[in-house]
């Protein structure tokens, strides 16, 4: 492949690397070439239909677009119409069914009282005062500190414990840097001005991005595999982890990665909702996901419905999810952006370039706003 005649070399064909893409095809009329190591566009937002059953799902598991930033959603219904899917989370212990995050049903169902909104503080600073940590040490009390253990112990230590594979007393205070929590009923797990699902799915969003004349993308080619026949003056945009961007030279940054079993059910609906969090430890996957709930508006009319469970584990370099983050992370963060901020002809960014926890809108964002400041200029 000849490298010479790009502009840019964009890493990555998920949200970041997309848009990036799309605004310099676009706006600056230069040349592109999108370079993608799996088989398909869309990054962990990809979405497919299930042979099977025919249920669009997403194959990194659920996808739920939510801002209240209005330049990002400007940007994003150019490429999509959204449904009115509003999301909820549920959570199973014990055999009993929970709102999550906990709100003042699940106050009333866990505790077996009717209190008002007004009576809920006053209830669980009597549950607080049981036990409470002046500095958080870790987790386990952190969580305590802000809803008392009778809560902690059954919705929050287990699932934490599966999602990180750790004692909740081994993790970090700052994990948990804001609990999700409602005296009312509201049982949307979000509060932004926008939300909803891609009527025609995520992968369509990000085939209307790339389909321009000045776009080529290159599917199944490893970045680190053709970076040698790139000329040294090509503007690099990466999105890629920023570790292995420099052969992990300064150390391994610690990741969190996901695992999925698909499964087909013999009925309509499963479970009811589109995601079911499981929280506790003897149930080894950390949810349950129904995909064919994220489209109310499409007709699911055969009796067969797709399950897929979610198990969370260490990532070995392989395939990276979520920044751990913490003291030394950071510490080994800085040094890669050192590296970055010594050369001239490459940017990083995105959730593994950037290594933070970003959801859909914030890498939309980013990458607006590095397009606006750090590309949108003379060459």
């Amino acid at each position: 492949m000849d490298y010479t005649k790009y502009d840019y070399i964009v890493v990555g064909a998920g949200f970041f690397g997309s848009v990036i893409a799309e605004r310099i095809a676009s706006q600056l009329n230069k040349k592109v070439a999108v370079i993608e190591r799996r088989n398909h566009v869309g990054g962990n937002c990809y979405s497919e239909v299930h042979q099977e059953t025919g249920i669009e799902y997403h194959k990194y598991g659920t996808h739920i677009f939510h801002t209240s930033n209005e330049k990002v959603w400007e940007y994003i219904t150019k490429f999509t119409e959204f449904n009115v899917y509003y999301h909820q989370v549920l959570t199973e212990y014990k055999g009993k069914v929970y709102q999550m995050p906990i709100n003042l049903e699940t106050i009333n169902s866990f505790y077996n009282v009717n209190l008002k909104p007004f009576e809920v503080e006053a209830f669980l600073e009597k549950e607080k005062a049981k036990e409470h940590y002046e500095t958080p040490a870790n987790f386990e009390e952190q969580a305590i500190n802000f809803v008392g253990r009778p809560l902690y112990e059954a919705f929050l230590k287990g699932y934490t414990q599966k999602q990180w594979e750790k004692d909740p007393k081994d993790i970090p205070a700052h994990i948990l840097k804001r609990l999700p929590f409602r005296t009312n009923y509201n049982e949307s797990y979000f509060f932004d001005k926008y939300q909803g699902i891609p009527l025609d799915g995520f992968t369509n969003i990000f085939n209307k991005m790339l389909d321009h004349s000045n776009i080529d993308v290159h599917l199944n080619t490893d970045f680190f595999e053709i970076k040698d026949t790139i000329p040294t003056t090509t503007k690099i945009i990466y999105s890629g982890p920023i570790d292995k961007l420099f052969n992990y030279k300064h150390g391994d940054l610690e990741w969190r990665t996901l695992e999925f079993e698909e499964e087909v059910i013999n009925v309509n609906d499963y479970q009811g909702t589109s995601v079911m969090n499981y929280a506790e430890t003897n149930v080894p996957y950390t949810r349950i996901h129904e995909p064919h709930h994220l489209h109310p508006e499409r007709e699911h009319k055969i009796d067969k419905t797709l399950i897929i469970k979610e198990f969370s584990k260490k990532d070995e370099r392989d395939d990276p999810y979520y920044p751990i983050g913490g003291k030394r992370n950071q510490e080994i963060f800085n040094k890669y952006m050192d590296e970055v901020n010594a050369q001239e002809n490459i940017i990083v960014g995105g959730r593994l370039g950037d290594y933070k926890y970003y959801d859909m809108h914030h890498t939309i964002e980013r990458a607006l706003q590095i397009f606006e400041t750090e590309i949108k200029k003379p060459l």
